[in-house]
């Protein structure tokens, strides 16, 4: 990617004193990211996962993208934490030991919410032979678990939160970061690659018990190329059920796409035309399946639509 020093040629020492002083800045691919805190798990989190990003310059200067912090606040009853962006608080503060699941998630909020040059889609996005499937979801479909096993199976992570299109062009920007793996999907995931990295836990979220999963370093390697999308699958895992797909119309894709988007109601017109075009070039599906192996064997045969099919 570059040779500037990675987060891992930081001593613990070292880095305690940057989040607490005056921040460490680390290129989160496509961004640069200031972040402070005095908290330890913070630290932790940001030690185990992101050890293999380069840091921006460490003398203060340069240009961040976001400059954040996640701090604790101590009431009488119990140690809380909240997220700071340029010195706003935009979220309700959290138990501390939820500090850096807190980190991840204002962090994609930052994006979606300021990052309007792309439509940001609640979608992971993979690469495979330089096309891109994009995996839009609701909360408690098993989308991130089926990104996590993907790019443990050799698919390139762009994102497991974010797909980051490219109005325009219709490329997708990656931006590779921790996977969100929540409840029973902590130990499927580590059970299938014991060797995986996961960054601290969090208990008794509102989402559960939720922790990271590091990404492969290929990804991180290639996180300047850009990807066309060739598929759009809706995956959903349902217990005990056989592995099931349906062809979907273009126009539910597009109209599920636009539901799934942050900010495509920014970009007006355009913004939808954009979408369209998405789907125009691209074979979309419904997936259902409860057997990971299945489900991978299924994307490992995608083929990519031929230019006139599209």
């Amino acid at each position: 990617m570059n040779t500037q020093p990675l987060l891992s040629s930081l001593s613990r020492l070292q880095l305690g004193r940057l989040l607490g002083g005056d921040g460490l800045a680390i290129v989160i691919p496509p961004f640069v990211v200031r972040v402070r805190s005095r908290i330890t798990v913070v630290a932790e989190g940001l030690e185990r996962l992101y050890a293999d990003h380069p840091l921006a310059p460490l003398d203060g200067g340069g240009f961040s993208d976001f400059h954040v912090a996640v701090q604790p606040r101590r009431p009488w009853f119990r140690p809380l934490c909240f997220f700071e962006l340029d010195g706003g608080q935009p979220f309700t503060p959290l138990a501390q030991g939820e500090a850096f699941a807190l980190f991840e998630w204002g962090l994609n909020w930052c994006v979606t919410s300021h990052c309007h040059q792309w439509i940001s889609l609640h979608a992971a996005v993979l690469e495979r032979g330089g096309r891109a499937v994009v995996l839009p979801a609701p909360p408690g479909a098993g989308k991130s678990t089926l990104c996590a096993a993907l790019m443990l199976h050799g698919w390139r992570l762009l994102s497991d939160e974010l797909t980051l299109l490219e109005p325009g062009s219709g490329w997708v920007v990656p931006s590779p970061r921790p996977i969100s793996l929540k409840n029973d999907s902590i130990a499927v995931i580590r059970d299938r690659a014991p060797g995986c990295v996961l960054g601290p836990v969090a208990h008794d979220t509102q989402k559960g018990t939720v922790a990271h999963l590091k990404v492969q370093p290929e990804s991180l390697a290639r996180a300047d190329e850009r990807a066309l999308p060739a598929w759009v699958v809706f995956p959903r895992y349902e217990r005990g059920a056989t592995l099931q797909v349906q062809a979907r119309t273009r126009a539910t894709t597009v109209v599920e796409l636009a539901r799934n988007s942050f900010n495509q109601h920014v970009h007006g017109r355009a913004g939808f035309e954009a979408l369209v075009r998405l789907v125009d070039a691209c074979d979309s599906f419904d997936l259902r399946y409860s057997q990971l192996d299945q489900a991978l064997a299924w994307f490992d045969a995608l083929q990519p639509p031929s230019m006139g099919d599209s």
